[in-house]
């Protein structure tokens, strides 16, 4: 039987990327280091690797969430998951204007704000990096500044 927390360990750096992760794993401390085996191995390895949704589907739900909770630095984190899973930016654009309707004008107004700088740190990273280096949505992560928690290591 798989062990869940290999297995999150493994999609965790699928989407967020390794240095996102490594920054987390290195923060780690005796008082963060229960949460971090927590959210390791039951978001990442017993949720976010289940075949009911994809992480594209996922990342839709979790985009959402974070809106819906006015989670900020998580939002941010999970835009650039978003994109690393293969959501365009137009489809990010309507997961926020949906949230207008159900979670107020005013967080979806927050969600463009921190979505708008996310992207654009992006598209001057890739810029940066010229054509052959370009993220394709969907293969591996995005880059850019991960949006780690610096409170508990980030997720």
């Amino acid at each position: 039987m798989p062990d869940p927390y290999d297995d999150g360990m493994r999609v965790r750096r699928e989407v967020l990327g390794d240095a996102h992760v490594d920054r987390a794993e290195t923060r780690k401390n005796e008082f963060t280091e229960d949460f971090q085996d927590l959210i390791t191995r039951y978001a990442w390895g017993s949720v976010w690797t289940r075949p009911g949704l994809d992480r594209r589907m996922r990342s839709v739900a979790v985009l959402t969430a974070m809106l819906a909770r006015g989670h900020w630095d998580e939002f941010a984190m999970h835009v650039r998951a978003a994109r690393t899973n293969g959501l365009t930016v137009e489809e990010i654009r309507e997961v926020i204007l949906q949230s207008a309707v159900y979670c107020g004008v005013p967080t979806a107004n927050h969600g463009f704000a921190v979505a708008q700088q996310v992207l654009e740190e992006q598209r001057v990273l890739e810029e940066q990096r010229g054509p052959e280096e370009q993220h394709v949505p969907g293969e591996g992560p995005v880059p850019g500044e991960d949006g780690d928690d610096e409170r508990t290591g980030g997720a």
